[in-house]
């Protein structure tokens, strides 16, 4: 098992639309995480700077992060870009963050 974290960016006034819409997630996209072994998956909201802090625990090397290829996750980053800040291929702009400790 890997667990691996990153941040994204929120545009602001749109922390309503996000979870909105993750409340809604697709099922298509959630099995497809679950496919590629990705799952504890949770998304973090640091209200002062709209810093969106995630976290998830994949079975061997895959990441949501390395899904981009994949049609569903195209449509997804569309439907998402109006309220995150993102790429010029429309995925959002995710920083990988090294993990310094861990505690079981």
């Amino acid at each position: 098992m890997k667990r691996e974290a990153f941040k994204m960016y929120l545009k602001q006034g749109f922390e309503e639309e996000y979870e909105k819409r993750h409340a809604a997630i697709w099922p298509e996209l959630k099995e497809l995480l679950k496919k590629n072994s990705v799952f504890d998956y949770s998304i973090y909201w640091d209200k002062e700077t709209n810093l969106l802090f995630a976290v998830q625990k994949t079975e061997g090397e895959a990441s949501s992060q390395d899904m981009g290829s994949e049609l569903i996750v195209q449509k997804w980053w569309n439907y998402m870009a109006d309220i995150m800040e993102t790429n010029a291929d429309k995925s959002p702009v995710s920083i990988p963050m090294k993990e310094l400790f861990h505690m079981d």
